[in-house]
């Protein structure tokens, strides 16, 4: 898989390794230093890692028994027996083969399940655990750790098989990703954490992957490598990425302590439901849905994220306003089945983030644009990218479909809340945003100039109301250097949060 970059400015920006080394100082609203946030986790969160339920302390009727004292006992014991076996795995450290590709290969319908205690260990030498075509498999009660999976590679469900359950699992400390994901996948009540790259990487080659769910799940410290100080830009860090998803619910999950982005849907996404879940200390935003389509999301609690990418790019003067729920060239489109035909962003309490809610379109993002980073893709409206050139590309319908648009978002019933004594900031942590940049290239762009800025402010149907805002507000419109008031931000000509209130601190 090609790692897919995220550039959303009109300009370059210094490499974010650059730019968190220069983040320690007071500049450009930051202070002296750099805090990092304190409060104590909601009590209503969910805590699989710190209390992670136990399996079956005997073997299930039928079930085949796995020794741990037996080195690749799991995998020869898979090998052996006929589809839909039931494995109990005892109590103690479970471990492959010494060749770094010896792995568990599952048949259709098996089932794992782990007693108290049982670990399978990959011994910082084996690159995956289960891997594999096989449908319908079932992994319960089971610690998975220390496996060394490469860059956008997963050690759990590797070949991205469908129709895994994954239930009461610990996926911890491993590298690459803890977890891959096919079609009609579930994923529940299990803790994914402090993996090099992803929690979980949601990505199916020749997709889409489609009827995913993760729920009640807690998501927490995974990038420990710190990919994009790596590689700069990549956009390839954070708790779970989703790419080419048809169908997800992200629903009562708790994503926190991620290194980067908490969740991030990037690439020809759609019909997402993200839900009831807790978002709080990622040190990048809460959320990221980039080029893709419809979604709701809903009664989620997201707070003091993107304190430290946020501050780093404040640091180093950059004016853009990165945002903890950032839309980029995402947007509903009727013309793609999904549960809505909007982005619906409502009941939700976003407290004491670095910013809140950015709507942005890159005038220069489009089908076979040298600035669509997004490895060649096109939009799910265009199946032939070759159409997206001139003169076709000018008119109708290509000037729309060759394009991802930020268009028909709602953001409504929500509550913002922000003190910056808090955050420690003065000033470019207070941000809401809808804005493009000036389309300069390439020659043959039929977007050049204010084209996009004026589309994506006025007339493509973009609309804050009936919103809660505490704190010091301010907005950022048509593009990066118009700020204005609540005041002028609800005249005329932009009128955007009718029935909304503001004020300057909390009354409950």
């Amino acid at each position: 898989m090609v790692g897919i970059k995220w550039r959303h400015r009109a300009r370059a920006a210094a490499p974010l390794a650059l730019v968190l080394l220069a983040a320690t100082g007071c500049d450009s609203g930051t202070t002296d230093a750099t805090p990092k946030p304190t409060a104590a986790p909601s009590t209503s969160a969910v805590r699989v890692c710190a209390v992670p339920a136990a399996g079956p302390s005997k073997a299930p009727a039928g079930a085949v028994t796995v020794d741990p004292a037996v080195p690749g006992d799991l995998a020869a014991k898979t090998e052996s027996s006929p589809p839909h076996t039931t494995f109990w795995l005892r109590p103690g450290r479970h471990t492959l083969m010494s060749d770094r590709y010896d792995q568990v290969i599952p048949k259709e319908g098996d089932v794992y399940v782990g007693a108290p205690g049982a670990v399978l260990d990959g011994r910082g030498s084996n690159h995956y655990a289960f891997g594999g075509s096989a449908p319908d498999v079932t992994i319960r009660y089971l610690t998975v750790q220390k496996f060394v999976a490469p860059r956008d590679e997963g050690v759990v469900n590797h070949d991205s098989a469908d129709g895994w359950v994954i239930e009461h699992a610990t996926i911890k400390d491993n590298s690459g990703a803890g977890l891959m994901a096919g079609a009609r996948q579930q994923v529940r009540d299990s803790c994914l954490r402090d993996n090099g790259q992803y929690g979980m990487n949601a990505y199916k080659g020749g997709g889409p992957l489609k009827d995913l769910v993760v729920e009640g799940n807690e998501i927490v410290g995974n990038n420990t490598d710190d990919w994009e100080r790596q590689r700069p830009d990549c956009g390839c860090s954070g708790g779970v990425k989703f790419w080419a998803v048809d169908g997800a619910d992200i629903r009562g999950n708790w994503v926190h302590g991620n290194r980067g982005t908490g969740l991030w849907a990037d690439t020809n996404n759609n019909d997402f439901l993200i839900e009831d879940n807790l978002i709080e200390d990622n040190d990048g935003a809460a959320l990221i849905y980039e080029i893709s389509y419809n979604a709701v999301v809903r009664d989620n609690t997201i707070r003091r994220n993107n304190w430290v990418e946020g501050r780093a790019y404040a640091a180093a003067g950059d004016t853009f306003p990165f945002a903890t729920v950032y839309l980029s060239e995402s947007g509903g489109e009727p013309r793609i089945r999904a549960r809505t035909n909007k982005i619906d962003v409502y009941r939700n309490v976003l407290e004491n983030n670095w910013s809140g809610i950015t709507l942005w379109e890159n005038a220069d993002r489009f089908c076979n644009s040298p600035a669509n980073t997004s490895s060649g893709d096109c939009t799910l409206l265009v199946k032939n990218t070759a159409r997206c050139v001139q003169p076709a590309i000018a008119r109708a319908p290509l000037y729309s479909d060759c394009r991802w648009r930020t268009q028909r978002v709602d953001i409504h019933d929500n509550r913002f809340v922000l003190d910056k004594s808090v955050l420690h900031c003065t000033v470019k942590c207070d941000r809401m945003a809808v804005l493009s940049n000036y389309g300069t290239f390439p020659d043959w762009s039929p977007y050049q100039g204010e084209r996009v800025a004026e589309s994506i402010t006025r007339e493509q149907h973009n609309r804050w109301r009936d919103n809660v805002y505490v704190g010091p507000w301010t907005f950022v419109v048509h593009d990066a250097s118009r700020t204005v008031g609540f005041k002028q931000w609800r005249a005329s000509p932009y009128r955007q949060d009718g029935g909304s209130t503001l004020r300057a601190r909390d009354g409950g």
